[in-house]
């Protein structure tokens, strides 16, 4: 560890907390600002009907509500293999950083479903592959493949230009290349995400979705962290120096599935 925080009295620390009490409520005040622009963003009705492997079956958009009017979805990323001529062959888990996030949802959901929302995964590889890694992590949420229709590809959680025009992180490809970060095969494939619906009567419309650093407050474990001394352990926070950087940020080195860190 590097230069720690000061030593100072009780009195001391105390006038330091108030000080950065204000700051905190400003940020919540902003936050709720924000949140409030969110809740008045217009939406999108969703015509198209998507099919979805499940449990029992196919399923539709409107199903994956359970009858609840809020539906958000948490795009799971997969692992692949590709073959020399870019044929895809899915592996027997996801990714470990969605894997991260999966594992900090809570086991029980009522806290939402009481609040009118059903919180499921969707991912674009077989179904089978889903619902043996669910079972080997231990996880109960609903998750559902995608792997049927173009959902993926629609919701852009899956960026191909030979698919679909790419829209990664709400900037086109030539949006990206005049910000210095232009699209290139490389990316082509999952990307991590989330997405709000809503249903009104049988109608299903498109609220609100989210990606990059959009998402991670969905990494519970960094809200805590937040709050010690030592943060995150990333090598971009502040002050420099005070922790050795883990490497297991999103798509770190040292991010592993949940059950490897045991082993």
């Amino acid at each position: 560890m590097g230069e720690l925080p000061e030593v100072v009295s009780r009195e001391a620390w105390l006038a330091a907390r108030k000080a950065l009490l204000a700051e905190e409520k400003e940020l919540t005040r902003a936050r709720d600002r924000v949140n409030a622009h969110r809740r008045r963003l217009p939406m999108v009705r969703v015509d198209k009907p998507y099919a979805f492997g499940g449990p029992d079956g196919t399923l539709s958009l409107l199903d994956l509500f359970e009858g609840r009017p809020q539906l958000v979805v948490h795009h799971f990323m997969w692992m692949y293999d590709i073959d020399a001529d870019g044929t895809e062959r899915p592996r027997d888990h996801g990714c470990s950083s969605c894997s991260s996030a999966a594992d900090q949802i809570p086991s029980r959901l009522r806290q939402l479903h009481v609040r009118n929302t059903t919180l499921a995964a969707v991912t674009r590889a077989p179904y089978a592959k889903l619902a043996a890694f669910r079972e080997w992590m231990g996880w109960t949420f609903p998750w559902y493949s995608s792997a049927l229709g173009d959902f993926n590809f629609d919701f852009h959680a899956t960026l191909d230009e030979r698919v679909a025009p790419v829209l990664l992180d709400f900037r086109t490809e030539s949006e990206l290349a005049d910000a210095g970060k232009p699209w290139h095969a490389g990316q082509r494939g999952d990307w991590p995400g989330i997405s709000a619906f809503l249903r009104v009567g049988d109608e299903v419309f498109h609220t609100y979705s989210a990606f990059g650093r959009g998402i991670e407050e969905f990494h519970n474990g960094d809200n805590y962290l937040d709050l010690t001394a030592l943060g995150r352990q990333e090598a971009w926070e502040e002050p420099k120096g005070r922790a050795t950087p883990l490497g297991l940020h999103v798509g770190g080195p040292a991010m592993r599935l949940p059950d490897e860190y045991e082993a």
